[in-house]
């Protein structure tokens, strides 16, 4: 993206906004328990939005903030979700505005001495300051689930880009800046079917480094899931595992 940080996903905003998970109503539901007031939140590094618009019913206004303006433009209209190009660490949002700032599924791509700075400055006395990203993708059926596992980590392993192992780590490895408080496991669940996997996969940083580059990692994975995936529209359960950092602003 730009703004300092690189730009995976403004070229496929339209495949994010239409092929990347939204996150379960009880992640919600737990910010907002744990969020002493609730009048307004941000969403730093929004994208398309996904974690604005789990937001919204539980704020009465939420920002949603992205250095690419053209994943922003994805948002649909929403009552109480206003967009704001801005750079994580450059954020437009006023000094002790926001009752929650959460980031979700791109604090690997921070600058994050130049975001905790921000945060502090956008984040009111008290207020629940959230990161959190969701696991590698995992199928039920097990030879769909070592397919995808291999080629996630053995044909992908080339073209990742670095930052992407912090999400290898569950983010244990980012600092965060305040005390943190003990927070639950949550899980997107899915069921899909072959066409809408391959448009999730379409959507990551290394398929898009290795077309770049003259390759197309997916196109060669095809005959492989086609064999083990016979009737493209009989949907298999997938679902990703979330990893959740919370604190409040002292």
């Amino acid at each position: 993206m730009s703004g300092g940080f690189p730009d995976h996903f403004s070229a496929v905003a339209n495949a994010y906004a239409r092929h990347r998970p939204d996150y379960p109503a009880e992640l919600f539901d737990w910010l907002a328990a744990h969020t002493p007031h609730h009048e307004r939140a941000w969403d730093c590094a929004s994208g398309n939005g996904q974690a604005a618009r789990g937001l919204a019913p539980h704020f009465s206004q939420v920002f949603a903030t992205d250095a690419a303006p053209s994943l922003l433009a994805t948002l649909p209209d929403h009552s109480g979700i206003d967009r704001v190009a801005c750079a994580a660490e450059a954020c437009a949002l006023a000094d002790g505005s926001v009752d929650l700032a959460c980031v979700a599924q791109a604090a690997h791509w921070f600058r994050h001495p130049e975001f905790h700075d921000e945060v502090a400055r956008v984040l009111r006395p008290g207020g629940l300051l959230a990161i959190w990203g969701y696991g590698v993708l995992r199928a039920e059926d097990p030879a769909l689930d070592h397919l995808l596992i291999d080629f996630h980590d053995t044909t992908l392993a080339p073209w990742w880009p670095e930052e992407r192992q912090h999400i290898r780590n569950h983010y244990r490895d980012l600092p965060f800046p305040w005390p943190e408080i003990e927070a639950p496991e949550f899980r997107i669940t899915r069921e899909w079917d072959r066409a809408t996997l391959l448009g999730y996969l379409g959507t990551w940083s290394a398929i898009r480094r290795a077309r770049a580059a003259g390759q197309d990692p997916l196109a060669a994975l095809a005959p492989a899931l086609q064999a083990l995936w016979s009737n493209p529209s009989m949907p298999a359960r997938v679902h990703w595992p979330i990893f959740l950092r919370a604190g409040l602003r002292p």
